[in-house]
């Protein structure tokens, strides 16, 4: 056991002694790996994804950001894939680990900036403006920032108006098995706030199946769900085919909601522009009342 952790530290070593000149002291242009999906789509956004070099597997919008070397998912990262792209910095969220690479990686010297991830716009600010002094594009991020928070007050007034908060129910479907639930703590339950909605899922936090009884007892007005797990489950009537969710409102009416993942969950600059649609949609008499 003692060989094998030499032996990776070994190699992380080697691959330190490799890395540009920052280690010594001096201060080039940086090289940035971005680990998640949220951080990508902000350097993107301010207009500095020249300084990147590598992003994780979550990375996948905008386009370009597919063609970067990939250093894995962002929850199992290896500190030798990170070191082989010599990055300066690496930029990821509270949701990246393990925790010993992160550690692995601030021990050769390179500077690992960690955001929060609390699912609310708050810290979609936080992030905005971490990136955005760390990549000088200050300017860039107050204006992306002002954005956000005028398209986040009006939908706030336009919600004012809303006679409820329907009951929404988030699957995640992962593969063969039982499409997940969203509990609290999620993306799935922070947009569906943000949007006017409730979960309709209490008494847990994260993602896991829910029981025919506990989807019956969700009195869901709506089932939200990605894209993705729409195809996964064969289209709309897929997900539709279980006998407790017919027996919710959403399911006698059949509202189901769906949406791109990463504008969804993202939790980066296009937050406001998902949260404002998942309204528009859970809320049709608002824009009836317009």
């Amino acid at each position: 056991m003692k060989r094998r952790h030499f032996t990776r530290l070994a190699g992380v070593a080697a691959l330190a002694a490799a890395l540009p000149a920052h280690a010594q002291g001096t201060r080039p242009a940086a090289r940035i790996v971005a680990v998640g999906s949220s951080v990508t789509e902000i350097i993107y956004a301010l207009g500095a994804e020249s300084l990147l070099v590598g992003v994780d597997t979550t990375s996948l919008y905008p386009d370009a950001a597919r063609a970067l070397p990939q250093v894995g998912y962002m929850r199992a990262l290896a500190a030798e894939g990170v070191l082989s792209l010599k990055p300066s910095l690496v930029i990821a969220t509270t949701a990246a680990g393990p925790a010993t690479t992160l550690d692995q990686l601030k021990a050769t010297g390179v500077e690992v900036l960690v955001l929060p991830d609390a699912y609310d716009y708050d810290s979609v600010v936080e992030k905005i403006e971490a990136i955005g002094k760390r990549v000088g594009k200050t300017t860039e991020a107050t204006a992306m920032i002002a954005q956000g928070r005028a398209e986040m007050t009006a939908l706030a007034e336009r919600l004012k108006g809303a006679p409820a908060k329907p009951r929404v129910l988030f699957l995640l479907s992962m593969g063969s098995g039982a499409p997940q639930a969203a509990g609290q703590h999620t993306a799935a339950d922070g947009i569906i706030r943000l949007a006017g909605g409730t979960n309709a899922v209490e008494g847990y936090t994260g993602y896991r199946p829910l029981t025919p009884e506990a989807v019956i007892a969700s009195r869901a007005d709506y089932v939200l769900v990605t894209r993705q797990t729409v195809e996964t489950m064969g289209g709309v009537e897929g997900v539709l085919n279980q006998p407790s969710l017919r027996q919710t409102p959403a399911g006698k009416a059949g509202r189901v909601l769906q949406f791109d993942t990463l504008l969804l969950l993202g939790f980066g600059p296009r937050t406001p522009l998902a949260a404002t649609q998942l309204a528009t949609a859970l809320h049709p008499e608002l824009a009836r009342a317009r």
